[in-house]
């Protein structure tokens, strides 16, 4: 006969079974429902953003829900969305004429070429190269175009989703903290990490951006560069990029400007970006992201990479994020499950008397 001892009992079969179950019908679920991922994210941000707003009136000044939902709603449009529709309706309002566009991109491209080519005897772009990048804008230009529909569908159902969560709040937190499967004090802190790292997110990666482009914009003005309201849109959205940053856009501006002659102008607006750009990035990095949440910088940086693949633009927010959190709950598991009484390595005296490392 076996020995008892070995056997897994039934209780864990039971509960492995359950597991597979549940990890079988979120899966199919999420699979199905994709398309509504980002609007589910977008939402959990805006809930997450207006939350203490929504308490406030509520709970002190008692409103009705909906009247509540309501406010909180169009001032996130008005505040929030209207701001990002402005500068995408500006992007596609320029990329709307594709055959004027293109021609323009295409003049661009090729003198900047010429020009690093007979300096420096350096083909950068070889003609196969120059090909690619052409095809590639042109297709993206036409994508941009096209997914405005799409983006009109996920945000209306990204408030569809808000208002449900905004009409009861405190139920909707109950129910998220009682379907976790932790102990009340992890899902706590799981719960605040997340909070502060949306808000990090959400609140300080468009502060940072805004303010590389409002800089970046008086340059282009200063420097009389080509068309500097839209070179502002532009670094404003490519400040949000890892390691390059807006330099992807505002260094072949420069190029450009040299190119055609500008000698001094072009200099000046490079050297302008270099350092009032690259001040403003540092200086909003280490002062408002810091004082939001203290996210390692490679944290960010890989993050916003594979959320940009995963979620999409919402993965700007949700990136570092999801690093952060598939950390912290290795760290969860530990303090569920291990029979160790070993407390963590901290990396600041302070934190020692915590249970869980929340710093990443």
């Amino acid at each position: 006969m076996p020995n008892k001892k070995e056997q897994i009992s039934e209780v864990k079969i039971k509960q492995i079974f359950l597991l597979a179950v549940i990890l079988i019908l979120a899966g199919l679920i999420c699979y199905n429902l994709s398309l509504f991922i980002p609007s589910l994210l977008g939402a959990i941000t805006l809930y997450i953003i207006s939350r203490k707003y929504n308490l406030y009136l509520q709970e002190e000044r008692e409103w009705k829900p909906w009247q509540a939902s309501a406010v909180i709603i169009f001032a996130t449009l008005v505040i929030l969305i209207l701001p990002v529709y402005f500068i995408a309706d500006l992007l596609l309002e320029k990329l709307g004429n594709a055959s004027v566009y293109m021609q323009k991109f295409n003049v661009f491209v090729d003198k900047i070429h010429d020009f690093v080519y007979a300096k420096t005897k350096v083909d950068l772009l070889s003609k196969e190269n120059l090909d690619k990048l052409k095809d590639s804008v042109g297709k993206y230009s036409t994508s941009a175009l096209s997914g405005t529909f799409n983006t009109l569908t996920v945000v209306l159902s990204m408030y569809f989703i808000l208002y449900f969560m905004l009409e009861r709040p405190r139920f909707f937190e109950k129910l998220v903290k009682s379907s976790a499967p932790l102990k009340k004090s992890n899902v706590n802190l799981l719960g605040d990490k997340f909070r502060n790292m949306v808000i990090a997110n959400a609140i300080g990666i468009p502060v940072v951006a805004l303010g590389q482009g409002i800089v970046a914009l008086i340059g282009y003005f200063i420097f009389d560069a080509p068309s500097p309201v839209l070179l502002f849109a532009l670094t404003a959205v490519t400040s949000m990029i890892p390691i390059v940053g807006g330099a992807i856009v505002f260094v072949p501006v420069c190029i450009f400007m040299i190119a055609e002659g500008n000698l001094g102008p072009g200099l000046g607006l490079a050297a302008y970006c270099l350092i009032a750009v690259g001040l403003t990035d540092n200086l909003l990095r280490f002062t408002l992201l810091k004082r939001l949440e203290n996210i390692h910088p490679l944290n960010t940086v890989f993050g916003i990479i594979a959320g940009m693949n995963i979620f999409g633009f919402m993965g700007l927010i949700f990136g570092p994020i999801m690093v952060s959190i598939t950390v912290m709950l290795i760290q969860v598991y530990r303090d569920e499950f291990s029979d160790e009484d070993n407390e963590l390595i901290m990396p600041e005296p302070k934190e020692i008397e915590e249970k869980i490392d929340l710093t990443i």
